[in-house]
Formats: C-alpha cells, sequence, structure tokens
C-alpha cells in the first residue's frame, strides 16, 4: 500500500514538473515573439519641412521607404514635404513606406475672372495662366444659362493657392416631368401616342415573342406605372411580337 502510494506521489511530482517546463517554454516563447514583433517595428521620423533628398536619407537609415502621393503648391520651398503619412514619432513596421506631399513652391499666378464665361472658354482662360479646371459642379437651376461658369470658388484677380480653380455650371433649368400612364395591354401605337403627346420623345418599342398575347400589344415598361419620368428621359415598351415558328424535323 505504501508502495503504490509513493508511486501516486511521484507520478504527481513529475506531472507537476512537467506542467512547469511547458509554461515556462510557452512564456519564453512568447516572450521571444514580443523581442521580434518590437524589433522589427521603428519609429516614423518628422519629414515636414525637410527637402526630399533629407526625408528619403531619414527614412532609408531606419528601413522606411518614400511614396509620393501628390504635390501642390505650398509656402514651403519647391521641393519641400507639405504633409506625411504615417505622422511623425509613429511607431511603424520596418520596409513600410511614408506617403509624402511635395511643394511646388509658392503660386505666383492670379485667378481669372472666370464668371459668365462658357464652361469652354472658361478652361481655356484657366490652362492660359498655367492653371487647370477643377471640379465643375452641375445642378439644374432655374433662371440660369446652361454650360456657363455661375460661381467660381477661388476669388477672381487674387493669388492662387491651388492649381485647380472649382467652378458651378449650372445645366438650366430642370427638365418638365410625367407621371408614367399604366400602359400594360394597350397598343404600342396608342402608348406612343400618348407619351409624344406630353413631350416625352425617347420611346423604344422591344419587340418580345410571345403567343398567348395580341400581337401589338404593350406587355411591360420601364420605367414602371406611376414613376416620375422626365420628359427628356428614356421610356421602354415591350411589344408583344409573333413566336417564331416551330421547326419540324423533315422525316416526320
Amino acid at each position: 500500500m505504501m508502495e503504490f502510494r509513493e508511486r501516486m506521489e511521484w507520478l504527481l511530482h513529475l506531472g507537476l514538473l512537467v506542467f512547469i517546463l511547458a509554461a515556462a517554454a510557452f512564456l519564453s516563447a512568447i516572450t521571444t515573439i514580443r523581442i521580434a514583433i518590437r524589433s522589427s517595428e521603428v519609429q516614423m521620423p518628422s519629414l515636414v519641412g525637410k527637402s526630399m533628398a533629407d526625408a528619403q536619407n531619414l527614412l532609408r537609415q531606419r528601413g522606411l521607404g518614400l511614396k509620393v502621393a501628390d504635390r501642390v503648391y505650398d509656402a514651403l520651398p519647391a521641393g519641400s514635404v507639405v504633409r506625411q503619412t504615417p505622422p511623425a514619432n509613429s511607431e511603424v513596421k520596418s520596409s513600410q513606406a511614408a506617403h509624402v506631399v511635395i511643394s511646388l513652391g509658392p503660386m505666383k499666378v492670379t485667378i481669372p475672372q472666370l464668371e459668365g464665361l462658357s464652361l469652354r472658354a472658361a478652361r481655356i482662360a484657366v490652362l492660359q495662366t498655367g492653371l487647370q479646371l477643377g471640379e465643375v459642379s452641375a445642378p439644374y437651376l432655374d433662371n440660369s444659362q446652361p454650360d456657363s461658369v455661375l460661381v467660381q470658388a477661388q476669388l477672381p484677380n487674387t493669388q492662387a493657392t491651388s492649381p485647380r480653380v472649382d467652378v458651378l455650371s449650372p445645366l438650366g433649368p430642370r427638365p418638365g416631368a410625367v407621371v408614367m400612364p399604366f400602359f400594360i395591354g394597350l397598343s404600342e401605337g396608342e402608348s406612343q401616342r400618348q407619351l409624344t403627346s406630353v413631350g416625352v420623345k425617347n420611346i423604344k418599342s422591344t419587340p418580345v415573342p410571345a403567343a398567348q398575347w395580341p400581337i401589338g400589344t404593350v406587355m411591360d415598361q420601364s420605367p414602371s406605372p406611376g414613376s416620375r419620368v422626365a420628359l427628356d428621359g428614356f421610356v421602354e415598351l415591350k411589344v408583344a411580337a409573333p413566336a417564331p415558328p416551330d421547326i419540324h424535323d423533315g422525316n416526320n
């Protein structure tokens, strides 16, 4: 009996020892992994205000790369870093690249007067000054002239701070609209007559073979009945057409 108890105690001590050794090995592995991860991270240097060459050297010393995301006009000298991502002092993985915006230097260009010009004339005017037309907002506006510059975002006769000039060029008054009638079951001719009588002109009739429908009858329509459709919008009518003849084997 004593021998059995001693053997059990020995096995328990052995199991405890194995557990302690396994736990120690696991913790050692976790520590090693953490050290390896931390050793592969570096601190992002501050690049803003530095020349592109100096920024590249700083990054190269830390095993980092550089990518130019954009170039903008700025008060900083040409070739200087204006913005950077990730920000300075952030921890990043080695071999990661910093994305930077590079200065084109101060812009010494006066923004021309564009309001009242056609969109084409405005585009030519900004190109002649070394600028370019930026975002063109084109809403429908009542009492407006289509394809002309109504408002420019950057004031005329001021120094440009960006190579792009944004403008608002309306499409003119919003086109009239009608509510789509229910055409299904009507003839193609009657449906088209109703549409043209209210000013809808873009009408397409698509023949669809359908033996169960009278030929020339509207089977479907788009937009659906009750929908609002602009007078310059597109309407499609699916019209029943004769079913193709059956092809029989000549030997039968």
